[in-house]
């Protein structure tokens, strides 16, 4: 991936059958900005598809990407040797704590982690969040009400989450602001860490400065605990078996870090799309039972993570193609999301869609563990901030954070009738 932005200067104005195949223009703002062509492109055109940019398997329809997430292998992670080949050996520290977590590990080491950590992660304690979202929402929304406008990205979507993770972690909300940074400086790895060689260092740093934090937490909670889900990690135990100091850190960071980001994309994607979709508003105004099949249906249209990765340990036909052992796979979870095969005109915008069994969790033994919370967050910030009177898009300002895994916005510019505090949702 090293070679990406000399493809993207060279290809995207220089017409190329891979280029035109390849997700590397995902890398490109104006695709970014509406990834669907692109994907309908590549499963109309060869479903499973070799991407000669990023030199994997591209999997872009509904049931084939089922497959893959199904039956191939999660456990991803180069090896020291294989950093070092890439030219990538000072990313060694990053793969040994990506390792740890479930995202990137299949059983038994998957299975016995999710326990673990399930253990712990319940859905009551999520539950418990419900009245310190809606507090820190209002909070959130106070500081801007007079003004009549908002960055949501800077001033809404960015530090809810974090402060809602950080409450659950059970770390102090004075270290928000820098939890959030290494948080964000970390998801640059989720499949773009080689793109600006200048981040290298900070996002090292930013790795190294998040683990020593939590080992200090750990530390700490041996003295003085608190119910936070640091402390439950730590002594979780089922059968005898617990997490490692390590294994704990690690997966401290995967709460962290998707806590933070996935709630964020969420935020925006969803505000965004109802807001370029103005006469489906006011039915969610009036009745608060349609936001949750309207959530689903946000989720679908606009996945916030685009793809995942896998391994064939085993030769592996799909799609007429033979797939060798030891060869990359990149399911495309937001193309599946928008395959017309399984969802009826997947470019509408359908609120009320049935039956719509999406894919932008995951699936199966890696469906999202924080899933139930991210769409906790997303129910109350939409309610909350639908209620802004008068809301638009502002007229300039949008952008879309560039990454091939997350697609999220960097700035979203609203208006609103200042002081005015809006109708409830009935």
């Amino acid at each position: 991936m090293q070679e990406i932005a000399h493809v993207i200067s060279k290809f995207s104005s220089e017409p190329d059958p891979d280029y035109e195949l390849s997700l590397v223009q995902l890398l490109n703002a104006d695709v970014l900005a509406d990834p669907h062509p692109l994907y309908h492109r590549i499963r109309s055109t060869d479903p499973v598809h070799w991407d000669v940019f990023l030199r994997s398997w591209v999997i872009t329809r509904y049931e084939d990407v089922l497959s893959i997430v199904k039956n191939l292998s999660a456990k991803r992670m180069p090896s020291a040797k294989e950093l070092g080949e890439q030219g990538l050996g000072d990313f060694g520290a990053i793969t040994s704590v990506l390792g740890r977590q479930m995202l990137f590990s299949d059983p038994p080491y998957h299975t016995r982690i999710r326990r673990l950590v399930s253990s712990t992660f319940t859905p009551d304690r999520v539950a418990a969040l419900s009245g310190y979202i809606r507090v820190t929402a209002e909070k959130l929304i106070a500081r801007a009400i007079d003004r009549g406008e908002m960055e949501i990205v800077r001033d809404f979507a960015a530090p809810l989450p974090g402060l809602v993770i950080g409450a659950m972690l059970g770390v102090p909300e004075v270290d928000q602001p820098e939890l959030n940074r290494w948080a964000s400086d970390f998801a640059e790895t989720f499949g773009n860490f080689t793109q600006d060689p200048k981040r290298t260092s900070e996002i090292l740093h930013s790795c190294a400065d998040m683990t020593n934090y939590f080992r200090d937490c750990i530390y700490r909670l041996r003295s003085i605990p608190n119910n936070g889900l640091i402390h439950a990690f730590v002594n979780a135990e089922i059968d005898g078996d617990r997490l490692t100091e390590d294994e704990v850190i690690a997966n401290a960071i995967g709460v962290l870090v998707g806590g933070q980001e996935t709630a964020t994309t969420l935020i925006c994607t969803g505000l965004l799309t109802l807001l370029q979709h103005p006469e489906q508003i006011e039915p969610l105004r009036q009745d608060a039972t349609k936001m949750a099949p309207a959530i689903e249906e946000l989720l679908r249209y606009n996945s916030p993570v685009q793809l995942t990765g896998r391994v064939v340990r085993k030769d592996f036909e799909i799609g007429g193609k033979l797939i060798r052992a030891g060869e990359p796979v990149i399911a495309v979870l937001a193309a599946a999301n928008c395959d017309p095969v399984r969802f009826p005109g997947p470019d509408r915008l359908d609120l009320m869609r049935a039956d719509n069994r999406h894919l932008a969790f995951g699936w199966a033994t890696h469906f999202c563990l924080g899933a139930a919370l991210s769409r906790l967050e997303m129910r109350i910030s939409l309610e909350r901030l639908l209620r802004l009177p008068n809301l638009h898009l502002a007229p300039a300002g949008l952008k879309w954070r560039v990454h091939l895994v997350l697609r999220g916005l960097s700035s979203l510019p609203v208006t609103f009738d200042p002081g005015a505090e809006g109708a409830a949702v009935n």
